[in-house]
C-alpha cells in the first residue's frame, strides 16, 4: 500500500470490512476457490468462478476512517482503496481431501512417492508451513496432501496443466497460510513458486483465463511487499499485463477489471510524474469497465471514487487544471463524492465507505446528487429540428432527473387569477424522469441529435433523449443514472435519499 508525506492524512484507501469475525487478512481480490472433484484417480481442484458471491473480505489498511489533518489547510486525507476480497474457503476440498487422505497416507504409491517429492523446491516450502493455529495447521496438512497429489499427476504428465494450475493455488493458498513470525518458509518464496506455476500452465494452455487472473494476484501480493520500489514497480506493471490477459480471454469479468484498476492505481503512485496521469486515467477507464459490467459492483464504484479523489489532489497540488479541456479540482471532487455516496447506499453497513462518505458528502451539490448541462429538446418532443434543443440545467437525486425551468421560461408560464405561477404547466414545460420509469440508460449516437455526446435514458412512456457537452460529461451523467436506478432497484433509495437531503 501506498505510503504518504507527514503532510498528507489518508482517509482509508478503500478496503471494506465485512463481519468482523471474517476480517483477519489483507486481501486484493477474490482468488479462485479451490473445490474438489470425487475422482478415482486423484481430486482435482477447480479454480472458482471470480464472481462467486461467498467471500472473505478484510481490510486491506488497519486505519481509522481518517486522521485529524496536518497544519496545511490545503492538505486532505487520501481515500482508501477497496480491493475487494479473496476466497479462502475450500469446504469440497476439505471434506474430499480428508476422507481420501485416510484411504491415501498408507498405500505403496503414496509412500514410494513421497522421498522424490521431498526433494522439490515447491514441496520442500510446503512441507514447511505451519498455520498459526489448529485450523491453520489443519487446513495446511490438506493443502499439503493436496500438493502432493499434483505433484504426482505432473510426474505422470509434465504437461498436465491443470494439475500446474491447482499446484499453484495450493501454493498461494499455503503463503496465506504462513505464519505471521515465519521466516521461513517466506510467504514471497511460496508465491514465487506459485508464479512459476502459473506460467508453466499458461504456457501449456494460453486460454486458461483463471491461471492469469491468479497469478496476477500473486504478482500484486509480492509487488506490496516491496513498498514504492523499483522492484515493485515491475511486478505491478507484470500485474497489470496479466489481468490484461485474464479480460482478453474473460471479457466478463468484473472482478478482474475492478483488480486491473487497482493495480494501476498502486503503479501510479511509483512511477515518475510525467506517467502518472495517463496510468490514473487507464485506471478510471478499468473502474468504469467493471461498473458497467455489473452496475451494483460497490467495490469498483467506490474504487472509481477514491482514483477520482486522488486525481483531484494532484491537480490541485500542480495549481488546477492546466488544459482548458481538463476537468477542474472541485469537479473532480464532486464526481468523487457521487462514487462514494453510491457505493455507500448500496452498502450502508460498510464503515469505510461511511467514513469516507463523512469526508467528501460536502463536495455534493446538496440536496442533489449531480447538477449539470444537457442540451434538451422541447418537453415531450423526443425529436425536433436542432435550433429547437436548448442547454439546459438538470438535477439528479433519489427521485429522479429533472429539468431546472429557468427564470426566463417561468416568466413566460401563464399565471393564475393571484398572480402566481402556474405550477402544473411549469412541470409539463421541463422534461421530469421518474427513477421507477427507467428501463436503461445508454450511450447513443443519431444524425438526428445535435451534435455532442448523445444520452438516452428510455422510459416507460417512452425514450427520452438528451445531449451532453462531452463524452467525458456524458460518462459521469450514465454513470449517475446508473447508479440511482441500481440504489432503486436494490431497495436503498431511502438511504440515498438521506445522503442528499440528510
Amino acid at each position: 500500500m501506498s505510503t504518504h508525506t507527514t503532510e498528507e492524512t489518508e482517509l482509508q484507501n478503500g478496503a471494506e470490512p465485512e463481519p468482523e469475525a471474517e476480517a483477519e487478512a489483507e486481501v486484493e481480490a477474490s482468488k479462485s476457490e479451490i473445490e474438489a472433484e470425487a475422482e478415482s484417480e486423484s481430486a482435482i481442484v477447480d479454480g472458482a468462478d471470480p464472481k462467486a458471491e461467498e467471500r472473505k473480505e478484510a481490510p486491506i489498511q488497519l486505519k481509522e476512517a481518517y486522521e485529524p489533518q496536518s497544519d496545511d489547510q490545503n492538505a486532505r486525507p487520501e481515500l482508501r482503496k477497496d480491493e475487494g476480497s479473496r476466497t479462502f474457503t475450500m469446504r469440497e476440498l476439505l471434506s474430499e481431501l480428508k476422507s481420501e487422505e485416510a484411504d491415501d497416507v498408507t498405500t505403496p504409491q503414496s509412500q514410494q512417492s513421497t522421498p522424490h517429492l521431498q526433494n522439490n523446491a515447491a514441496m520442500e516450502l510446503i512441507n514447511s508451513v505451519t498455520g498459526a493455529d489448529e485450523e491453520g495447521r489443519s487446513r495446511q496438512r490438506i493443502l499439503t496432501f493436496a500438493a502432493r497429489r499434483y505433484a504426482s499427476a505432473i510426474e505422470r504428465n509434465p504437461e498436465d496443466y491443470d494439475a500446474l494450475y491447482n499446484w499453484a493455488l495450493v501454493l498461494q493458498e499455503s503463503a496465506d497460510n504462513v505464519s505471521p513470525d515465519s521466516t521461513s518458509p517466506s510467504k514471497d518464496a511460496l508465491l514465487e513458486e506459485a508464479c512459476k506455476k502459473y506460467d508453466e500452465a499458461t504456457r501449456l494452455c494460453p486460454t486458461l483465463h483463471d491461471a492469469f487472473y491468479n497469478w496476477a494476484i500473486a504478482i500484486s501480493d509480492r509487488a506490496k511487499m516491496r513498498g514504492r520500489t523499483k522492484e515493485a514497480e515491475e511486478l505491478w506493471k507484470q500485474a497489470t499485463k496479466n489481468y490484461e490477459k485474464a479480460v482478453q480471454l474473460n471479457w466478463n469479468s468484473p472482478q478482474a477489471l475492478n483488480n486491473w484498476g487497482l493495480a494501476l492505481q498502486e503503479l501510479s503512485a511509483i512511477v515518475p510524474a510525467r506517467e502518472k496521469q495517463t496510468i490514473v486515467k487507464t485506471a478510471i477507464s478499468k473502474f468504469r469497465a467493471a461498473i458497467q459490467l455489473q452496475f451494483d459492483f460497490h467495490r469498483a464504484i467506490y474504487n472509481l471514487g477514491t482514483v477520482l479523489y486522488g486525481l483531484a489532489e494532484d491537480t490541485l497540488r500542480t495549481g488546477g487544471a492546466i488544459n482548458p479541456k481538463d476537468v477542474s479540482p472541485n469537479e473532480l471532487y464532486s464526481q468523487s463524492a457521487i462514487y462514494i455516496a453510491a457505493a455507500h447506499a448500496l452498502k450502508p453497513s460498510y464503515s469505510v465507505y461511511s467514513s469516507a462518505l463523512r469526508l467528501v458528502r460536502s463536495m455534493l451539490p446538496l440536496p442533489y446528487l449531480k447538477v449539470g448541462y444537457l442540451t434538451a429538446p422541447p418537453a415531450g418532443k423526443s425529436i425536433a429540428p436542432h435550433s429547437d434543443w436548448k442547454k439546459s440545467q438538470f438535477v439528479l437525486n433519489h427521485e429522479g432527473l429533472q429539468q431546472q425551468v429557468s427564470k426566463l421560461d417561468q416568466k413566460q408560464l401563464p399565471q393564475s387569477l393571484s398572480g402566481r405561477t402556474d405550477v402544473t404547466n411549469s412541470d409539463k414545460k421541463a422534461i421530469k424522469i421518474e427513477v421507477p420509469d427507467i428501463v436503461s440508460v445508454s450511450a447513443c449516437s443519431d444524425l438526428t441529435l445535435p451534435p455532442g455526446a448523445g444520452l438516452c435514458v428510455d422510459t416507460v412512456h417512452g425514450p427520452v433523449f438528451l445531449v451532453a457537452d462531452s463524452w467525458e460529461s456524458l460518462d459521469g451523467w450514465l454513470d449517475a443514472i446508473r447508479s440511482v436506478y441500481t440504489i432503486y432497484a436494490r431497495g436503498k433509495s431511502e438511504v440515498l435519499a438521506g445522503i442528499v437531503t440528510g
